[in-house]
């Protein structure tokens, strides 16, 4: 007698369920405010997002995204505060 073949798998691509790591560091540190380094990863995470079909292709723009309105942001009140202390040149911290 032969063994009966085993029951067939669905077919399913191994990395459907796989999350891309570097998308989630890039999120991460896009909250936590390291923005130029969240910016580098979100962009290597696409890269490997679209070559191995992983998951994780919106936490890797959500990372670009953030970082980029956060350094954006930061300028912003860079100028402002600078204009502010340059329009008023009587401002004197003495103690």
């Amino acid at each position: 007698m032969t063994t009966p073949a085993p029951a067939p798998v669905p077919a399913q691509p191994a990395s459907a369920e796989k999350w891309n790591v570097l998308s989630i560091v890039g999120f991460v540190l896009s909250l936590i405010g390291f923005n130029v380094v969240a910016i580098v990863l979100g962009f290597i995470a696409l890269n490997q997002v679209k070559k191995t079909g992983e998951r994780g292709r919106g936490l890797a723009i959500a990372a670009i995204i953030i970082g980029f309105v956060y350094i954006v942001i930061g300028i912003i009140f860079f100028v402002v505060f600078a204009s502010i202390i340059a329009s008023n040149p009587n401002i004197t911290t003495t103690y």
